[in-house]
This record gives C-alpha cells, sequence and structure tokens, in this order.
C-alpha cells in the first residue's frame, strides 16, 4: 500500500519532490500601476527547490469579476508546471464555499488536488472556534495532517511569538502554520509539530507596497510525494485565504 502512495501522481511531479525536505514559493509583484488601482490580478506563483534553483511556475484560472469582489472565497483552477518542459507537477481546484469563518457547520474552505490524472486529496477547513484549523485528507479521504498557527492559552490564541519577537525582531512579519499528525489532538503551542509552512518577509519596500507573499515549506520527515505535493499546495491555498487582498481590509 506505502509503495502505491509513492508513485501517485505525474512522473514529473515524483521527479522532483523525491527526497526534496523543503521547497519555496514565491508570488510574482503586480505591475505598479495595478497595484496603485487596488487590482487583484490572476495570483502567479514561482516555485523553488531548497530555495534556490527555479523548478516550476504557476498561474491562477479565476473568474475577474469574482477575483475582486469575492476575495476569500472565490473559485480558481492552478495548475504547476516544470518550468523547463511545461509538464504538470500539481493541479488544485478550489470551490466556491463560505469565507473562512470559526463555529461554521458546512460549507468549509477547501482545495482539491490531482497530478498526471490521478486524485491527491484535498485540504479543508475544520470547524474551529479560535484558531483557525485545516485537516489534509488522501485520495480515499482519510485524514493525513492537521494544520494551524502556533498557539498558547491552552489552544485559545494565536502565539505571535513563535518565531521570535514580532517587532522588529527575528520573528518579525513571518506567519507560521504548523502541520500536525491528523491524530494530534493538542492544540496548544508545546504540542511537536512534523512540519511548517511560513510565510517569511521580503524586503521593506515589496511589503508596504504590494501584497506579493513568500513561503517556505517544511516537509514532514516520512511524507510520500504526493503529501509534499499538497502541502505545497496548501501554502497557495492559505494565500488566498488569508494574504489576498489585505490593503483592502480583507483577510
Amino acid at each position: 500500500m506505502d509503495a502505491q502512495k509513492m508513485v501517485r501522481g505525474s512522473e514529473t511531479m515524483n521527479k522532483h519532490l523525491t527526497d526534496m525536505k523543503k521547497i519555496s514559493v514565491r508570488q510574482t509583484r503586480k505591475g505598479w500601476f495595478l497595484e496603485l488601482l487596488g487590482c487583484e490580478v490572476k495570483s502567479e506563483f514561482k516555485y523553488f527547490s531548497e530555495g534556490t534553483d527555479q523548478i516550476a511556475t504557476s498561474l491562477e484560472d479565476s473568474n475577474c469579476l469574482l477575483r475582486n469582489f469575492c476575495l476569500g472565497c472565490y473559485p480558481y483552477t492552478v495548475e504547476v508546471k516544470e518550468i523547463e518542459t511545461e509538464e504538470e507537477i500539481l493541479s488544485m481546484e478550489r470551490p466556491c464555499s463560505l469565507p473562512v469563518g470559526g463555529c461554521k457547520c458546512c460549507s468549509y474552505q477547501s482545495l482539491n488536488f490531482t497530478s498526471g490524472g490521478q486524485a491527491l486529496g484535498k485540504v479543508e477547513e475544520q470547524c474551529w472556534y479560535c484558531v483557525p484549523v485545516f485537516k489534509i485528507f488522501n485520495e480515499n479521504d482519510d485524514p493525513i495532517y492537521k494544520i494551524h498557527q502556533p498557539t498558547c492559552c491552552g489552544g485559545g490564541c494565536v502565539n505571535c511569538c513563535y518565531e521570535g519577537n514580532p517587532f522588529c525582531g527575528r520573528g518579525c512579519c513571518k506567519v507560521p502554520f504548523l502541520v500536525f499528525p491528523s491524530s494530534q489532538e493538542e492544540t496548544d503551542g508545546d504540542a511537536p509539530s512534523v512540519g511548517k509552512i511560513l510565510k517569511v518577509p521580503k524586503s521593506i519596500l515589496t511589503e508596504m507596497f504590494t501584497d506579493a507573499e513568500a513561503f517556505d515549506i517544511s516537509f514532514p520527515e516520512d511524507a510520500t510525494n504526493s503529501q509534499k505535493a499538497m502541502l505545497t499546495g496548501t501554502a497557495i491555498f492559505l494565500n488566498s485565504i488569508f494574504f489576498e487582498g489585505q490593503d483592502k481590509g480583507q483577510s
């Protein structure tokens, strides 16, 4: 069964993700004119192996009106392609649903993953009260990972100091999402994580004048290639939920 999981997805996906421990995702900035107008254009991302060599790129496919007026919940599809051959590595599809919010009982935010024509699984918002929680499921709808920001006070709030001093210190502008085994019931900040999706700071000018984001993803040691692909796609998912359109007062 484990061998079958290892070979799911396209050959290109498996070629790049085998033995990979980290991947960096960088959003392409909008032109200055679009930034001034406040337009939400299609999100474009570049993918870097171990933060140095670019291996892939992706461009969001979405409706212009929904993208500008339904931030946080508009549907889209994304295909991650190898930069040299344009062969598919990963495809993602987000259906339209209610914006992320606590105490919901339905219409959760989700993103479905496929590669090479095969379903890999999905990431889905869970019912939460204080800190947003997401779970990654495999192709059989079995839970694999649970993802949320580091917490304190018994899971009652986000631990802003997890990466260090958030006020002009080592943790300034860093926003971590920790990856836990799906069976992990604890939400306290002391619970051990197995991976991390980290929104990293850019230059001061970039942070002030553009909403282009950057993420570093650290994979769990025992993650399969399909699980690594879904964690990478989850960074795109979290960006569309929490960080797009912040300059418009949305999260």
